[in-house]
């Protein structure tokens, strides 16, 4: 019986994007059952067995050691993010410890500083399930002014990035490239599920988008890999009209589980200008506030 591990369904989607013409492998002629390649070519192109590479993907090895993950990233062609992941997925059978699922707060210097940027730049703090944990007038009133404004301070309530983009009408209108937007979020849960495999309350979050989105569902089968970083969005913000922000993710210093997510616009570009009025209009936004699952 096939058990695939989370490692291996990555392995198994990550060999069927390639082709033996993207690895300089011969095709003698033969018609393929399935895309991309075979297990015995994957173990050739990184130097094992056919049989331990079928174990490591159907679930049956422990582990793989750092030289094998290396070679298998090699071999499948892996851009850094995607190697990354595959590190995180191969230590999740080092049996880490759940997460609990303890309130996520958010220090009193890190709120000084979102109240500060308020004045300049639309923020927010997210945490490691995509919850917004804090955020700044202007920042809600760029992505969520049909919530409400205090919705982070309440643990059982708080808004969530990921289930706003696929379950929300109001967000879903406000990305123009909205496929764009939903593929960078898999993109991303993807990387978190990997890195917190104990926590309950992540996979209650994928088992939900699952369950009430087929867009979800076909992404997620994609097994992508998008770690945040920089990102540039074009918005239909039923406030200030079309606007085009630079969205940049950083680390914060000694709580590795939050990100501070900014958004910037083109210095003198119109885009600065919604941003301007944007500011003045806090949370006067009037905007449809029902939520709409997708079919």
């Amino acid at each position: 019986m096939d058990r695939t591990s989370p490692l291996g369904a990555f392995l198994k989607a990550r060999r069927a994007r390639l082709s033996p013409d993207d690895v300089g492998l011969p095709r003698y002629g033969d018609r393929r059952r399935v895309p991309g390649l075979r297990r015995e070519e994957v173990a050739l192109l990184a130097g094992v067995s056919a049989g331990y590479y079928t174990r490591l993907e159907q679930g049956r090895q422990a582990n793989a050691s750092p030289e094998v993950l290396d070679a298998l990233a090699r071999a499948l062609h892996m851009s850094p993010a995607e190697r990354d992941h595959l590190y995180d997925l191969s230590s999740t059978t080092g049996h880490r410890p759940a997460v609990s699922g303890d309130d996520e707060k958010v220090s009193a210097d890190l709120r000084t500083l979102l109240t500060t940027m308020a004045a300049h730049v639309p923020a927010l703090v997210v945490g490691r399930r995509n919850d917004v944990l804090a955020w700044n007038r202007t920042g809600h009133a760029l992505l969520a002014p049909h919530l409400d404004f205090a919705a982070p301070d309440n643990p059982g309530g708080r808004p969530n990035l990921s289930r706003l983009v696929f379950l929300d009408a109001p967000t879903r209108a406000l990305h123009r490239d909205w496929p764009a937007k939903a593929r960078a979020v898999v993109g991303n849960l993807r990387i978190l599920t990997a890195r917190n495999p104990g926590d309950t309350h992540l996979a209650a979050l994928i088992a939900e988008l699952t369950a009430r989105s087929s867009e979800f569902r076909s992404m997620w089968d994609a097994h992508t890999v998008a770690p945040c970083g920089r990102d540039v969005h074009t918005l239909a913000h039923p406030a200030v009209g079309e606007l085009t922000v630079t969205q940049q993710t950083f680390d914060v210093p000694k709580e590795p589980h939050q990100s501070l997510v900014t958004f910037t616009a083109e210095p003198g570009s119109p885009s600065t200008a919604a941003l301007e009025a944007l500011k003045t209009r806090g949370r006067t936004v009037d905007v449809p506030v029902a939520c709409a699952p997708t079919p």
